[in-house]
């Protein structure tokens, strides 16, 4: 269920691309919900999407190499490096996708049992980031729904 008010918000600027949600889940659980790739490949992507995880390293210098599968049937090859982990607190990686390139920050705060979950996706520059403004905010919204889901059947 997407949340509203204070607790989901899009932002972007000329480079960026920023989602926020307070999620109902303890911070160490929103952050295992995003390093252990059984739990992960659950709820990565948009609404309808599916993975194919072939390798998934959440360490610093680690890969990750995985196909989204859309509901229309296309597939979506996809390759990042993680550059950061800070359990529970903090992830980095960069999307190495020669079509849409990024690095994205996710950051875990805890707010009284609650996580605020920052997204942010920093492109390398203005003209890439407008290549997706028009689709990425929901696209990323929708992902977070999924992860809301997710934390629910793990709760």
């Amino acid at each position: 269920m997407r949340s509203t008010g204070d607790d989901a918000r899009s932002e972007t600027s000329d480079r960026e691309i920023v989602n926020t949600r307070v999620l109902h889940a303890p911070r160490e659980q929103v952050f295992r919900a995003w390093i252990e790739p059984e739990i992960l490949a659950r709820w990565w992507g948009p609404k309808g999407f599916r993975n194919t995880f072939q390798e998934f390293d959440p360490t610093p210098g680690g890969r990750w190499r995985f196909v989204m599968h859309a509901p229309n049937g296309v597939d979506f090859p996809n390759e990042s490096v993680f550059e950061e982990i800070v359990p529970p607190e903090r992830i980095v990686f960069r999307h190495l996708s020669p079509v849409h390139a990024f690095q994205l920050v996710a950051t875990f705060a805890e707010e009284g049992g609650l996580t605020r979950l920052t997204f942010r996706m920093r492109f390398e520059t203005a003209a890439e980031c407008a290549k997706v403004k028009g689709f990425v905010p929901e696209a990323n919204e929708q992902n977070l729904d999924r992860l809301e889901a997710e934390l629910a059947r793990m709760a």
